[in-house]
């Protein structure tokens, strides 16, 4: 896991708690024969992750062809799953508008 990645799940994650959301679960493997995780997933909540993706504006693996096909299969499979997978950028975490986005859809999954 990249720096950056683990800084902007981390500040996700204080954004979370601030606002009282239910805690998620990090690094969460959704598939038994996968080394897939999702990078915070609420299980018991209607089956919701987030995925943060960081990078895109320097060339991060999130914006490289394989990096992007592996994302696909990934999100493909977990939404196979029963997933809801949600995707955010680190600006997205920084202004603010994905933890609107999970007060939203947290709110319509109650446990």
């Amino acid at each position: 896991m990249s720096k950056t990645i683990s800084e902007l799940e981390a500040a996700m994650a204080f954004q979370i708690r601030a606002a009282k959301l239910p805690k998620p679960e990090r690094e969460w493997r959704f598939d038994p024969e996968r080394r897939w995780r999702l990078d915070l997933a609420w299980p018991d909540w209607g089956m919701v992750a987030l995925e943060i993706d960081g990078g895109g504006w320097v060339q991060g693996r999130h914006s490289r062809e394989d990096g992007m096909r592996k994302d696909c299969e990934k999100r493909n499979a977990a939404t196979a799953l029963g997933w809801s997978v949600y995707r955010a950028t680190g600006s997205m975490v920084r202004d603010g508008s994905a933890l609107a986005l999970l007060e939203q859809v947290l709110g319509d999954f109650p446990p």
